[in-house]
């Protein structure tokens, strides 16, 4: 069976099939009603049927309803001849991975958006399916500040999350290169730190240029619709604000930010290149405050309390040159008057104050794994990006980790060696080096690795201009990446990497479906390639776990 992820069990298949066409009714039980919406939204639209209310015990009736001896996102789905197809979920999640289990089983066709053969009746095969996620978190990070993603482009990507059974968007949202939330307390914010003057276009080594303004950034109602859309979903958005690094963009709004004894920030703009600005903020209480301002309408947008990980608030932290710290004497005079250990200190405890500022707030601070140095509050998560160390001292430390490592699910690296592969950045990612990744390091004891939330792929955008660019990038690996998040799968060396590729041979039908431009198996087609566009290709494999 074609299913991808992989499912746990699947009893069958028989010889009969069942039918779905406009006989079929739709039955909804209480907590399922996310789900009755989506199928009559989009497997409805596309095979072109109205799943119109009828009573349970319908012959030919599609039945979801929650049943509490499953975990809250495990389903089992029925397709039993004669008594209709049944999507039982432990919880209201469940239920909806179940129905995107449903749409693969009708095929490609339910990935469209209008039906291409009006009229005609569909059947499931008579089987059961059982399933559950290994890992709770499975995320994907989306960059939209190297390169603005408009909001209809974020909502295909949490579609396409939904028919992986993704369930977490980390949205990263402001770098040096731009600033893309309104804060409407700060209105520079998004009249200047959200666009820049030009683009380059490649590497930072590559002499070319985008001469243009680049930019753009999302209201508080397009982040409150993504939000609400994802929820419908059953997908959390964490949003990421980069502090104390990747700031330069807020310092070209907000002069008062940066280290103003050490540099003229009036003189900034919006960073145009790639690469780690020097330009990060000063620690003084005026950038502290008017974060806590930044944070407070961030959390007004990001509501906690949803389903999943609405608690999170991603500060970034990772990146952070300390060479303006020391030469400032204001910073200099932060670190005495605290008694910190030097710049390294300094960082610290900026992180340690916005994590004591979200927990007071109910919520929970995540960031990138050089958030470590120096300690944390016990509540803080890590994301665990420079390969399994800091996943690693994290989970022995007793705080909770996502797992992804730069050298394993950074999907802008290249996917091929060779010079047809466009903007070759990184390591050599293959589809089957992601398929074999392992997202539970070596050593760590079962407590520690209860500790492993689970994991996500990374989507960074300095090489990627457009929706095109990202669709190549991420696909066909996601698909990879969303079965080892999901499926509980043998060990790396033991996976059956052939049955994969014998699945995947159908789910690029239904990608075609969906209109996503995913690198072909065979290498990219013509107009996916980028000659003479400069990369960064890293030499020799990637560190061991």
């Amino acid at each position: 069976m074609e299913l991808i992820p992989a499912p746990d069990a699947v009893e069958g298949p028989t010889d009969h099939r069942v039918p779905l066409g406009h006989r079929t009714t739709l039955w909804a039980g209480p907590g399922t009603e996310r789900t009755e919406r989506w199928l009559r939204a989009t497997l409805g639209a596309a095979l072109g049927l109205p799943l119109p209310p009828g009573p349970r015990d319908a012959r030919d009736a599609v039945r979801l309803l929650l049943d509490d001896t499953l975990e809250p996102e495990a389903y089992r789905l029925g397709a039993v001849p004669g008594h209709g197809i049944e999507i039982r979920g432990g919880g209201p999640a469940g239920v909806f991975w179940g129905a995107q289990t449903l749409r693969q089983l009708l095929g490609p066709d339910a990935f469209r958006r209008a039906p291409v053969r009006p009229g005609r009746t569909l059947a499931v095969p008579g089987r059961v399916v059982e399933d559950a996620p290994r890992f709770r978190w499975r995320g994907l990070l989306l960059d939209v500040a190297r390169h603005f993603m408009p909001k209809d482009g974020v909502l295909r990507y949490l579609d396409l999350m939904a028919a992986h059974k993704l369930n977490v968007l980390h949205l990263h949202l402001t770098d040096d290169q731009g600033w893309r939330i309104e804060i409407r307390r700060f209105p520079g914010l998004t009249e200047t730190a959200s666009w820049r003057a030009r683009t380059k276009i490649g590497h930072r080594a590559s002499p070319l240029w985008e001469e243009k303004p680049h930019g753009g950034y999302y209201t508080h109602d397009d982040i409150r619709e993504i939000v609400a859309y994802a929820a419908e979903r059953h997908i959390s958005v964490v949003p990421e604000i980069d502090v104390p690094g990747h700031s330069q963009a807020a310092v070209a709004a907000y002069p008062e930010l940066g280290n103003t004894d050490v540099v003229d920030t009036t003189a900034l703009s919006v960073w145009d290149d790639w690469g780690i600005s020097a330009n990060v903020l000063a620690p003084t209480d005026t950038t502290l405050r008017f974060y806590e301002g930044v944070f407070e309408e961030v959390l007004e947008l990001f509501p906690a309390g949803a389903a999943g990980f609405s608690e999170f608030v991603h500060i970034g932290g990772d990146e952070c040159p300390k060479g303006q710290w020391a030469e400032s004497v204001a910073a200099k005079t932060r670190i005495a008057d605290l008694g910190l250990a030097g710049e390294a200190g300094l960082q610290a405890w900026f992180i340690g104050h916005f994590d004591a500022w979200l927990a007071a707030r109910g919520r929970r601070l995540i960031g990138w794994d050089e958030i470590l140095e120096g300690g944390l509050a016990p509540g803080a998560a890590v994301s665990s990006w420079r390969g399994y160390a800091g996943g690693i001292a994290a989970a022995r430390a007793g705080h909770d980790v996502v797992m992804c490592p730069e050298q394993y699910v950074y999907l802008d690296h290249r996917q091929a060696p060779g010079e047809d592969e466009p903007v070759p950045i990184g390591y050599v990612r293959t589809l089957e080096d992601v398929y074999r990744f392992e997202p539970v390091p070596e050593g760590l004891t079962e407590e520690e690795a209860r500790h492993v939330l689970g994991t996500q792929a990374n989507l960074w955008t300095e090489v990627m201009e457009d929706i095109a660019r990202v669709d190549y990038q991420a696909f066909p690996r996601l698909a990879a990446f969303a079965e080892v998040a999901w499926s509980r799968l043998p060990a790396p060396a033991e996976r059956d990497f052939a049955d994969f590729e014998r699945r995947m041979a159908a789910h690029y039908r239904r990608l075609d479906a969906l209109g996503v431009g995913y690198r072909p198996p065979t290498g990219p087609r013509p107009w996916q390639r980028r000659p003479g566009v400069l990369g960064r290709p890293i030499e020799g494999p990637p560190p061991q776990r």
